[in-house]
């Protein structure tokens, strides 16, 4: 059975039958027990890399001595957790839970304010060290991402399995932070396999386990299906693989339009989507926490126009634009609200976005108070197609949108706060 010491990547033949079997068994050259042993461990090359607790594991690394205290990143006593490490996660806290209610589960915490500029750079870090190994790599944020191994064998003279482990150890020493790979044959598997053994974890699932690893887990397991989706498998009967295999392509596509041909093909371990380094920005969004709920409409105006800013400044830095603008509201109970509208033309604008998220805002009936205010913008397009055609029910709007663009430059030469909007006073 092929075997790979995780810690000094000596590679080997593991004997599945001796004493104790696999598991008991240790690295004939260092005699350490972190071992992979699979049989298809040299054969995969479709990886999911995914940082352990990144955000707080950047804040242990910077900080000493909270590395043995529970950590929490987040916005604040009112705001939510954006991660937490795993001495928090045993408390019972996770990401996006009330702030409030983390402290509650783990009162001895350290809470830390968000950096996301330095996690943005340590993300680079990382980045750089996986396009020594390929450059089919496809991120899906700063701190995980899909990676294609496929035929760097011979480049670099090792398989994959042995390429990921080095990466992992790399990315321990030499940026201070630690990571969990999944190995299988397509980006689904990978992603599961990744989240088998965290932290510091590295798990195989092969084409020949599939379907036995599959069976019994519930579908919960597949990427996308939140608990909206769940209730509404599970009212028809579905809550694990196994229930889906009992049904057919037709009848899951009757039942569940263009998600049953998915379901279909996850429920069998089925996924072709490639390792896209190219996969296009599916939306741009911002938003904000209150430090006080609040039904104040001039304040919430203000925040919108500040919001707007912040998603158009993003959107014009990465030369996109989008057609659907997305109001997000968070009431007191923390239930959410949207409201969305497509716009004639894709823009990039920050005086178009803000006047769409004002117009959803009066359509909004509901009081308040709110915690939380946000814009989205969606359907992303190349900038190029940005704000092409005018408004004739506003000839006014072409106008604004060479001031906003002539105020871009002036920040540029000479800062953010070089030219300031009255309504972002507000």
């Amino acid at each position: 059975m092929p075997a790979l010491c995780r810690d000094c990547l000596t590679a080997f033949d593991a004997d599945p039958t001796g004493p104790g079997g696999v598991s008991a068994a240790r690295c004939p050259a260092c005699r350490s027990p972190r071992l992979l042993v699979h049989a298809e461990l040299f054969d995969l090359s479709i990886a999911h890399l995914d940082c352990d607790a990144f955000y707080a594991s950047v804040e242990k690394r910077d900080d000493p001595g909270l590395r043995d205290r529970p950590v929490i990143v987040g916005g604040g006593h009112r705001g939510v957790v954006s991660t937490c490490c795993y001495l928090a996660r045993i408390k019972g806290v996770h990401s996006a839970m009330p702030m409030f209610q983390a402290l509650k589960l783990c009162p001895e915490a350290a809470v830390v304010r968000p950096r996301m500029a330095h996690y943005v750079a340590v993300s680079r870090r990382i980045r750089a060290l996986m396009e020594e190994l390929t450059p089919q790599i496809e991120p899906l944020s700063l701190d995980e991402a899909f990676l294609d191994l496929t035929g760097t064998g011979r480049l670099h003279h090792a398989p994959p399995a042995l390429m990921l482990a080095r990466l992992l150890g790399r990315i321990e020493s030499e940026v201070g932070v630690t990571g969990s790979v999944g190995l299988a044959p397509n980006k689904f598997l990978a992603k599961v396999a990744s989240d088998l053994d965290k932290p510091r974890g590295f798990s195989v699932i092969g084409r020949a386990d599939t379907a036995g690893f599959l069976r019994a887990k519930p579908v919960s397991l597949i990427w996308g299906v939140g608990s909206a989706t769940r209730e509404t498998l599970e009212r028809a009967g579905i809550r694990t693989f196994d229930d889906l295999l009992r049904w057919e392509r037709t009848d899951l596509d009757r039942k569940f339009g263009a998600m049953g041909g998915r379901l279909y093909h996850l429920a069998r371990g089925e996924d072709n989507r490639r390792v896209n380094p190219h996969e296009p920005m599916k939306s741009i969004s911002a938003e904000t926490t209150f430090h006080e709920d609040t039904s104040d409409r001039d304040l919430l105006d203000g925040h919108l126009w500040r919001l707007a800013e912040r998603v158009a400044d993003r959107a014009k830095a990465k030369d996109l634009a989008g057609r659907t603008v997305t109001l997000k509201l968070r009431r007191r109970d923390f239930t959410l609200l949207t409201r969305s509208h497509r716009l004639r033309d894709a823009t990039q604008i920050a005086d178009r976005l803000y006047r769409a998220a004002a117009d959803l805002m009066a359509q909004v009936t509901d009081g308040g108070p709110f915690r939380l205010i946000g814009v989205g913008l969606s359907d992303i397009v190349p900038g190029c197609e940005a704000d092409t055609s005018g408004d004739l029910l506003d000839p006014a709007a072409a106008r604004r949108a060479g001031a906003e663009r002539a105020a871009d430059e002036i920040r540029a030469k000479f800062g953010r706060d070089a030219i300031i909007k009255g309504r972002a006073l507000r």
